[in-house]
């Protein structure tokens, strides 16, 4: 998930070492048969792209200020595509996915990567608990003592968060979307009535795609409802 309104010039650059343009084809293939791995894999690669996608929305439009039509956007992955809060006209979502697409295809792998991911609050939060527990068992049981640690807690966390939080994106939470390819894109809208898209992808390669054909029937049949 992603909440934005800044450009992208504070993206943190990885080399994503190790990074396989059939490494999930190849897991799904022969792992298949493990119950939500395809589901997995392909959350993975949606939230980077989900990721990607923001940022080339955050660049300025020639011409156009950035803060003219791109204030706030917000995104949540799902394993058949991702919703993109805001207000994008579909043309320029379009663009913005294909484009996406292309930069991770030329080795922009660093776009999979969101500062203001939710991955990075719960880290945060996560962090904090941590900290707080430690400091709490550690310290004497005095009221200013306590007071201390736990505010000492809050900053070390919020401190180390932000790169934490990177690196649980880079290894955990997103996956270099190669194996991805927009399907279509509709209008929607939050539960506050936000205009909304949700952007539909699929796997490239048909052998490999979602092996669990119940629950993708009953995605295409909810599609309608979305």
């Amino acid at each position: 998930m992603t909440h934005t309104d800044t450009a992208r010039t504070d993206v943190p650059r990885f080399d994503f070492w190790g990074a396989q343009s059939t490494l999930d084809s190849e897991l799904i293939r022969h792992l298949g048969f493990l119950p939500g791995l395809a589901e997995l894999l392909m959350v993975r690669q949606v939230h980077a792209l989900e990721h990607a996608t923001v940022w080339v929305l955050s660049e300025p439009v020639a011409g156009r200020p950035r803060s003219a039509d791109n204030t706030a956007l917000g995104g949540l992955s799902t394993e058949r595509g991702f919703y993109l809060y805001g207000n994008v006209t579909h043309a320029r979502l379009e663009r913005a996915v294909c484009a996406a697409l292309r930069r991770f295809y030329s080795g922009e792998w660093d776009l999979a990567v969101h500062p203001r991911c939710g991955t990075n609050l719960a880290v945060t939060a996560l962090l904090a608990a941590g900290l707080g527990l430690g400091a709490h068992a550690i310290l004497p049981r005095g009221p200013l003592e306590q007071l201390f640690g736990l505010g000492a807690a809050a900053i070390a966390a919020a401190q180390l968060a932000p790169e934490l939080g990177s690196l649980v994106q880079r290894y955990l939470t997103t996956a270099v979307p190669f194996d991805l390819e927009l399907d279509a894109i509709w209008k929607t809208s939050d539960f506050g009535k936000r205009p909304a898209h949700f952007v539909r992808l699929r796997w490239r390669d048909a052998e490999t795609k979602f092996r669990s054909s119940d629950r993708l029937r009953a995605a295409t049949g909810r599609q309608a409802g979305i």
